[in-house]
C-alpha cells in the first residue's frame, strides 16, 4: 500500500520525519506536559474534555498562569459538560489578559440531543513544536496523591515534527467555531525524526476516519491485532473484522477493563460479545489492578492512539482524534507495553466463560436490552439531522 493511496479520503496526509514517544501513566506524562508549559515562549493550545478541580488541575492552572505572566498567549477550549466540576476559584484563576478560554457546546445553548455532542479530545500544543495527545483528563484519578496504586492506567503521546502542524490545524478547526480570537502561529523549528504519521479524526456520525482506518488495518493484518480500549462497545463491522481476522490465524487480542471500571454497565455490554469472539479465537484479557482507561491499537507495524475508544457512543456523539504511526521500532516498543499490561490481566477462556453464573448472564442481558431501547429512542430523534443543524450553527 503506497502513501498516496493511504492519503486518499483523509483530511491529513501521511508525513515523515516525526518523532513519537509514548508516556505511560500520569506520574510520567503530567510532569512532561507541565515542563513543556514551563518552556513555552510564544503560545499554548489546550483542548480538554475532562477537567476537575483538584491537585492535578491546580498544577496546570498555576503553570498556565505563570506562562501567561511571561507573555505567552494561552488558548484553552474545554468541553462544557466535561468541565462541570471545575470550581469557580479555578475558573477565576484562568482569567488573564493572555489567557483566552472558551467552552465547547455550552449546556445552556440547546436542548435535547444537541447536548450529547461533546468534545472528547485531549490536546496540548506548545509553540507549534511539541504536542501531547492521548486519553487523559486533568483530574486526580490519573495521579492520586492519596491512593497512587489506583491511578487510572493511561497513555499520552509526545509528538515532535511535521505532525504537530496537523494537530494545530485540528485545534484551529474547532477553536474558530467558538472564538473570533486569532491564534498567532509561528513557523516551527525544523525537527528531524524517523517516524511516519498522520492525524485521524471523528466529528460525529458524518466523519469517521478513525473507525474506517482501524477496520481496514484489522482486515488486512498479517501477524497481530492488539486492541486496547476503556469501553469495548464496538460496532458490528469492528466485531466482524476482529473475528474474521482471528479466524485467519492472526493473533487478535483485546485488552479491556476488568472489575475496576468507572462505568460497570459498559463492562456488561462488552461481555455480551465474549462468546462469539472467544469461539473465533479472539483472546480477551481483563486488566485487574486498576481502571484501564487507555486507547491504543496495534496492527502489525501500525499504531493508532489518542482519545477515541472506537465505541458506538464515541463514534456517534464525540469529537475525537488519534495519531496514526507506521514504524517498526515504535510499534515494537508499544508491544512491550502491551505485554506488561497483559501480565496484569486475567485471560478469559472459552470453556470457563460458559460456566459463569446465571446472575451474571441475566445482568448482562438486561443492560443490553436497556441500551438497545435507548438506542432506538435516540435514533427516532433523527440524530444525523440534529448533527447537521449543529454543524451549520457552528459554521
Amino acid at each position: 500500500m503506497n502513501v498516496n493511496s493511504q492519503n486518499s479520503n483523509y483530511l491529513y496526509p501521511w508525513q515523515y520525519d516525526n518523532h513519537f514517544r509514548l508516556l505511560v501513566d500520569g506520574p510520567v506524562f503530567f510532569p512532561a506536559m507541565l515542563d513543556a508549559i514551563l518552556q513555552a515562549k510564544h503560545y499554548i493550545l489546550l483542548e480538554m474534555y475532562l477537567i476537575q478541580s483538584g491537585n492535578v488541575t491546580q498544577k496546570f492552572i498555576h503553570a498556565i498562569r505563570d506562562a501567561a505572566d511571561r507573555g505567552v498567549a494561552v488558548f484553552i477550549l474545554l468541553d462544557d459538560f466535561g468541565a462541570r466540576e471545575l470550581g469557580p476559584a479555578d475558573r477565576n484563576m484562568l482569567s488573564h489578559n493572555h489567557i483566552f478560554l472558551h467552552y465547547y457546546n455550552p449546556l445552556h445553548l440547546k436542548k435535547h440531543t444537541l447536548l450529547l455532542f461533546r468534545d472528547h479530545r485531549k490536546i496540548l500544543i506548545i509553540d507549534g513544536t511539541k504536542a501531547y495527545i492521548g486519553g487523559t483528563g486533568l483530574t486526580d484519578e490519573f495521579d492520586s496523591t492519596e491512593h497512587p496504586e489506583l491511578n487510572w492506567r493511561e497513555n499520552m503521546l509526545e509528538i515532535r515534527g511535521p505532525n504537530v502542524n496537523q494537530w494545530q490545524n485540528l485545534f484551529t478547526r474547532n477553536w474558530s467555531h467558538w472564538s473570533d480570537v486569532v491564534i498567532p502561529f509561528r513557523e516551527p523549528e525544523s525537527h528531524q525524526g524517523s517516524h511516519k504519521g498522520r492525524v485521524a479524526m471523528t466529528e460525529g456520525p458524518n466523519l469517521l476516519e478513525i473507525k474506517r482506518s482501524a477496520i481496514n488495518r484489522i482486515r488486512n493484518a498479517k501477524q497481530q491485532v492488539w486492541f486496547c480500549t476503556a469501553y469495548f462497545v464496538p460496532s458490528r463491522k469492528i466485531r466482524h473484522a476482529l473475528r474474521n481476522t482471528a479466524r485467519r490465524g492472526v493473533d487478535v487480542r483485546l485488552l479491556i477493563p476488568g472489575p475496576i471500571t468507572d462505568h460497570p454497565m459498559t463492562r456488561h455490554l462488552a461481555q455480551y460479545h465474549y462468546s462469539k469472539l472467544l469461539k473465533d479465537k479472539v483472546r480477551i484479557f481483563e486488566y485487574q489492578p486498576r481502571f484501564l482507561h487507555a486507547k491504543i491499537i496495534v496492527c502489525d507495524n501500525w499504531v493508532s492512539t489518542g482519545s477515541c475508544n472506537i465505541d458506538r457512543w464515541n463514534l456517534r456523539w464525540n469529537l475525537d482524534a488519534n495519531q496514526e504511526i507506521e514504524d517498526f521500532d515504535f510499534t515494537e516498543s508499544v508491544k512491550e507495553i502491551f505485554n506488561q499490561d497483559f501480565s496484569h490481566c486475567k485471560e478469559i477462556l472459552y470453556n470457563d466463560w460458559h460456566k459463569r453464573s446465571l446472575f451474571n448472564r441475566l445482568t448482562t442481558w438486561c443492560w443490553v436490552m436497556y441500551i438497545r431501547l435507548a438506542d432506538i429512542s435516540l435514533t427516532r430523534l433523527r440524530i444525523i439531522r440534529h448533527w447537521k443543524k449543529f454543524r451549520n450553527k457552528r459554521g
